[in-house]
């Protein structure tokens, strides 16, 4: 093998090696079977999300994760496989991949890492059925408010019947 072959593989190991760093949560999938009108609706809903999916060979992928400390996870890497990236909302990648492989049986997830450790497919799964990172702001955001408008609304009430109060007076 050249000396430039070596280093093109070594460089796509390295890129593999910043992928599986950079993700906050990362889901290897078998994609066999499905179309590619399905693959590329996959990876519209996930670039919407903010996520990435790359098919990435095998062998770059088991020498990535040796790297990187996924030791457990190169048992995943056999056959046709795609891996999703998340970087920013560890949820979405996994929330994503498990509702399409509900709608669509050839899509199989195979495994993943999730906060840095490797997962179970149960793991993935329980991640997946958390709310979205949006969602959980959104809920929060309304337990934070309620309060206050509780509180508005008080004031208003009282604001109101001394008025009233004063109106029947006058």
């Amino acid at each position: 093998m050249s000396e430039q072959t070596v280093a093109i593989k070594a460089k796509k190991v390295e890129e593999a090696v910043e992928s599986m760093k950079a993700a906050s949560s990362i889901v290897v999938v078998d994609y066999r079977g499905l179309t590619v009108a399905e693959v590329t609706d996959l990876r519209k809903q996930l670039r919407d999300e903010g996520v990435k999916m790359q098919v990435i060979k095998n062998k770059v992928l088991v020498r990535a994760a040796e790297k990187v400390g996924f030791d457990d996870l190169k048992d995943t890497f056999a056959g046709p496989t795609a891996v999703v990236f998340s970087s920013e909302d560890p949820v979405a990648g996994p929330k994503i991949v498990h509702n399409f492989a509900k709608k669509n049986d050839a899509l199989e997830l195979k495994g993943g890492v999730i906060d840095g450790k490797v997962a179970t497919l149960d793991k993935i799964n329980e991640y997946a059925a958390l709310p979205s990172r949006d969602e959980l702001l959104s809920t929060l955001a309304n337990i934070l408010q309620a309060p206050v408008r509780n509180f508005a609304y008080g004031v208003k009430a009282i604001a109101d019947k001394e008025q009233e109060d004063g109106g029947d007076a006058a």
